[in-house]
């Protein structure tokens, strides 16, 4: 199943509105460490090798800037490149050395609808990589909504080489390697960022992350729960500037042997959303996974 340019989903940059809460929150609560810092920017590293999950950068309001992938090979930014114009995305600009602090090098592009990537090869990464209680390994997904689902995993089978490991009646899960899913597209009359999900080592750093958030007043917004697609366990929670952000473990590992799902095979009993049905979502939940857009590129 796997994608023949991207390896992972390496971090995604957030404009946020406060430097200096973000750090806090991000740090003190959300449990991750500062790697690198300029006087606008701070990018926070988990337990893993990737050099860093999240940037965050000074801005006037909360927005994605993009989500950084990793390829697989030098070859593939210049395959991307050209996969990306056919396909009716946009070259934002073409290879060159990174400017983020884990160098490497990158490209970047933007879909039809204005969702931008970074790719990026030969970045550098931690060797310091022992899983820690209740710290994040890495990034497990990122779920962006879509107008036009349709048309979005079109283009992230043609431009990235993606593939469809489950479609839902609300989202497609897309695969570029081992883990069920990478990014997922829902279905919704907008284009905004739904949310991001940090891989725990295990079930009970998920549910530790919950009762810690839960006393620093950030209580779960869904969960806990098993997904469907994904088999993933979760907890959800609203961040301090409104974005949308997951605890989750157990991802389901594919193989070229994966058959992808259709909606009919993911039903539920009346009122229940998930595995267990232990865990229904607040409504605050659902307007926060439309409200973080993409920052112009």
């Amino acid at each position: 199943m796997s994608s023949p340019w991207i390896q992972a989903l390496r971090s995604v940059a957030l404009n946020v509105p406060d430097l200096a809460r973000a750090e806090a929150f991000y740090t003190d609560i959300w449990r991750l460490r500062v790697v690198s810092r300029d006087a606008e920017s701070l990018y926070l590293r988990g337990s893993g090798a990737d050099h860093h999950l999240l940037s965050l950068h000074a801005a006037a309001a909360l927005g994605i800037r993009h989500a950084t992938l990793r390829a697989r090979h030098a070859e593939a930014l210049a395959a991307i490149a050209q996969a990306t114009r056919a396909a009716g995305g946009r070259v934002l600009h073409e290879t060159r050395a990174s400017r983020d602090p884990a160098g490497g090098q990158a490209l970047r592009i933007a879909d039809p609808h204005g969702r931008v990537f970074h790719i990026v090869h030969g970045d550098a990464g931690h060797a310091d990589t022992t899983d820690r209680p209740d710290v994040p390994q890495r990034l497990a997904h990122a779920v962006f909504n879509s107008h036009d689902v349709a048309a979005t995993q079109r283009f992230m089978e043609q431009a990235l080489g993606f593939r469809l490991a489950d479609r839902t009646r609300i989202m497609a899960f897309m695969n570029c390697d081992r883990d069920h899913h990478t990014i997922a597209l829902g279905d919704t009359d907008n284009d905004a960022l739904n949310h991001i999900a940090f891989l725990m080592p295990a079930i009970d750093d998920v549910m530790r992350g919950g009762g810690r958030m839960g006393d620093a007043g950030y209580p779960i917004a869904w969960g806990p729960g098993r997904h469907g697609p994904g088999d993933n366990v979760f907890n959800y929670f609203i961040g301090p500037f409104g974005e949308v952000i997951e605890y989750t473990t157990e991802v389901e590992q594919i193989d070229d042997g994966h058959v992808a799902g259709a909606p009919g095979d993911w039903t539920w009993p009346p009122g229940r959303v998930d595995q267990w049905g232990i865990g229904p979502p607040r409504p605050e939940l659902k307007a926060a996974q439309r409200c973080t857009f993409f920052a112009p590129a």
